[in-house]
């Protein structure tokens, strides 16, 4: 089987892992775009504190569960650098009533679901101990099972395991070419590849390929800006993740990182730009979690576009009357559902069964406008 995939963000690149080592013939198209959501990712795998819709827990589960088998088969291919780690996750807050809520939903998810691992109510004094730089007043629940992961690392050992895999990258636009309204290959740039299979994980650009097939999905970028902060002599290595009541957050890494975040800004467009409104939000809300951070270093601020739907659920599947197979629409939870969904694709472009049921996640749901007359 040939098989196209059109952008190389996390999806895009567990697609053609999974594809590849499945013994297709991978092509892998991206035009490298600033913004792309992957590099800005904080990289939160910790879906059991959200309060987002049934559907959405479902298959983020299904994500944040799926790590340690990439982590191996990754690690079988000589890839091992992805900073990826379980270092636990705080909810934090100064309302105790709110905190006794979150516990008593932990834990009953505990009894349905191990997963979450082990669940604790920490006073702020406990909670300082795994993360040193949080304020005064705020107590915590702990979920042992949170982890983190460096999206740009993933996404790079993706790539070059589907490369040992005979994957081919070709750095260009892409463009589908259709015939009687049927998709017969892809151009990127001057070039023509036919396919059986293409795989649409383009992100927040994933419209501006449809236009030929006359289908436009629900599908807008939100613009997200995000801080990484340096704290030399610091081990971050193990802090765990600080979830406040916002829905801002704090991430840490090895290499004295801590990465403060983020914005959301619907309706931005494709405005790359650091703003000074964007950073003051992310640092104010960082320092009112961690007023020791207060010293630190700003070491970048990275700006990435996330490709979010209108009922916030992902587009994963077949996208019907073409050969084409969605993996786009992960909002802000990208890297928890992003690796998982791309090897759910995979699986749909060989006419397996996903193991999950899709039909929530249809990209030609009732929602999606379809135009006419192209």
């Amino acid at each position: 089987m040939k098989a196209i995939v059109i952008g190389s963000g996390i999806a895009g690149a567990s697609a053609a892992y999974h594809l590849a080592k499945k013994g297709a013939r991978v092509l892998v198209a991206d035009e490298g775009r600033e913004g792309q959501a992957t590099k800005a990712g904080a990289g939160i795998v910790c879906p059991w504190f959200s309060s987002r819709s049934e559907d959405w827990y479902r298959l983020a589960l299904a994500g944040a569960s799926y790590y340690p088998s990439l982590v191996s088969q990754l690690e079988e291919d000589g890839e091992a650098d992805l900073g990826y780690a379980k270092i636990g996750a705080l909810r934090v807050s100064t309302n105790r009533e709110a905190l006794d809520q979150i516990e008593r939903k932990l834990r009953d998810l505990t009894r349905r679901e191990a997963e979450a691992g082990q669940i604790a109510r920490l006073t702020n004094a406990e909670a300082r101990k795994l993360f040193p730089p949080l304020a005064e007043g705020l107590e915590a629940v702990y979920a042992e099972s949170g982890a983190r992961v460096d999206g740009h690392l993933l996404r790079n050992a993706l790539l070059r395991a589907a490369e040992k895999h005979g994957a081919v990258l070709r750095n260009g636009k892409a463009k589908l070419s259709c015939q009687n309204g049927r998709l017969t290959g892809v151009h990127v740039g001057d070039s023509f590849f036919s396919a059986d299979k293409v795989i649409l994980a383009a992100g927040a650009w994933a419209n501006e390929l449809l236009g030929p097939l006359g289908i436009k999905l629900p599908l807008e970028p939100q613009r997200g800006q995000i801080a990484h902060l340096k704290l030399p002599g610091e081990n971050t290595d193990s802090w765990p993740v600080i979830l406040p009541d916002t829905d801002h957050y704090i991430v840490s890494f090895a290499d004295s990182r801590v990465v403060a975040g983020a914005t959301r800004e619907t309706g931005s467009g494709f405005d790359c730009r650091i703003t000074a409104g964007g950073l003051h939000e992310v640092l104010q809300e960082a320092l009112s979690a961690a007023p020791s951070l207060h010293h630190a270093t700003v070491g970048e601020v990275r700006v990435g576009f996330r490709p979010m739907t209108k009922d916030l659920l992902p587009l994963l599947g077949h996208i019907k009357g073409t050969d084409l197979i969605a993996a786009a629409g992960f909002g802000p939870s990208g890297l928890t559902i992003g690796p998982y969904a791309g090897s759910l694709a995979a699986s749909l472009a060989f006419g397996e069964e996903p193991g999950l049921n899709l039909e929530k996640y249809d990209p030609m749901r009732k929602n999606v406008i379809k135009r006419k007359n192209v």
